[in-house]
């Protein structure tokens, strides 16, 4: 008998229908003896619906009032899984994130957990019932009601893996798992049977969307056997583990992930002088606005260029400020490109092996795609690209570093 901590996303409680179906698959793997924990996300759509809502009365919404509203949500689905169940002859309990005290810090839409109390949790347990917890929400020490923000589901889901010790914490979506690259994109996209914390990470800091990047980190740091896998479908999904739990023989790519959403800006002709980098940088980071690649260049003249990367939906704001500071510094020019787009290749076979970087060059150059910014890590290489490269770009990657096929499936 085993404990699994199960959470399933909004698609998979998206009617009634699927979460009869959700239903179902709960007392199937309650019939082989095993304890369930089981965390919801609201309904497809009903956290946006929501958020509508309160911004038709109020353009920015008073933070601990919109978490009253979108909590409301997973309460939905907890109570009507549990009846559900209760159909079925499954003896089942919800409980919001405040029953069961999910400890976060005071930051309304974007709360981080601090403890769980699991002794509720397992008092249910112990009387053979299957546990239902509202996911994506917890409660301050005064007691106000909080979220985790977008995709906090997966990271109650985690966090209640860790404290109690669960077995496995079982991710359901509606994908089988974690694929090489989007099969949206590349046709044959592998199915990935396991991967490491590391590269989990990376792909998911990187613009892969199936987990969240919390979820990740917490899994990682607390140990937890992490398994996305497709409430749609049976299939053992994907394994995420500790890297010493793998096949001696890793694979040397295990992914690639890209964005779309980039920016870019370059600030040229600015004086080369200490401290100058965080004179640029130091008010974009100020604004709230996250950086991601930075390159800079020294001229012959003594003056430098710096580039640097945000979120498309930053990139007016970013060049607003970097205008002003480029005034004032006696900077040359402040340009931007709007239509760029970041590939990745992740990892951790690249520790062991050469030529990774030659053959990604190689291959886009064969494609006549040119390289604006290249920035690397121990178990990733990413290249900023012109956007309307970007599928060709990882088509090509993918098939270049062998990723699908016959040859890859054979390697499973």
């Amino acid at each position: 008998m085993a404990l699994f901590v199960q959470k399933f996303g909004g698609t998979s409680v998206g009617t009634v229908e699927r979460i009869e179906a959700v239903a179902d698959r709960i007392v199937a793997t309650r019939a082989q003896g095993h304890d369930l924990v089981v965390v919801l996300s609201a309904m497809s759509g009903e956290t946006n619906r929501l958020i509508a809502l309160a911004e038709q009365i109020q353009a920015q919404p008073t933070p601990r009032e919109l978490d009253v509203l979108v909590s409301t949500g997973e309460q939905v689905t907890i109570a009507l899984l549990c009846m559900a169940l209760h159909k079925r002859g499954c003896e089942a309990r919800s409980f919001t994130g405040t029953q069961v005290r999910i400890l976060t810090d005071a930051a309304h839409t974007r709360a981080r957990i601090r403890e769980i109390d699991n002794q509720r949790i397992r008092a249910e347990l112990d009387r053979g019932a299957v546990v239902v917890v509202a996911g994506f929400q917890g409660v301050d020490e005064h007691g106000n009601i909080t979220t985790l923000g977008r995709g906090g589901s997966d990271t109650s889901a985690v966090a209640l893996a860790a404290a109690l010790k669960a077995d496995e914490c079982q991710i359901y979506t509606d994908v089988k798992g974690v694929y090489t690259t989007d099969p949206r994109v590349v046709d044959d996209a592998r199915l990935l049977r396991t991967i490491t914390f590391e590269e989990m990470l990376e792909l998911a800091s990187l613009g892969a969307k199936v987990l969240q990047i919390r979820s990740v980190e917490f899994a990682g740091k607390y140990k937890v056997p992490l398994r996305v896998l497709s409430s749609f479908e049976d299939d053992p999904g994907t394994l995420i583990s500790l890297e010493e739990n793998r096949e001696m023989e890793a694979p040397i790519i295990s992914g690639i992930a890209f964005t779309r959403d980039e920016a870019k800006v370059t600030v040229t002709g600015v004086p080369d002088v200490p401290g100058i980098a965080y004179k640029v940088l130091g008010p974009v980071s100020d604004a709230g606005i996250e950086v991601d690649v930075i390159v800079q260049n020294v001229a012959a003249d003594g003056s430098t260029d710096i580039t640097f990367t945000v979120k498309r939906q930053d990139v007016d704001q970013a060049q607003d400020i970097v205008s002003k500071v480029a005034a004032a510094i006696g900077a040359k020019s402040v340009s931007v490109d709007k239509k760029i787009a970041k590939v990745s290749l992740v990892g951790v076979g690249m520790r062991s092996h050469a030529g990774i970087a030659s053959l990604m060059f190689k291959t886009l150059a064969d494609e006549a795609i040119n390289i604006q910014i290249i920035t690397t890590s121990e178990i990733k290489i990413s290249v900023v690209i012109d956007e309307k490269y970007l599928e060709l770009a990882v088509r090509s990657l993918h098939s270049a570093f062998g990723l699908g096929g016959e040859a890859a499936a054979a390697a499973d």
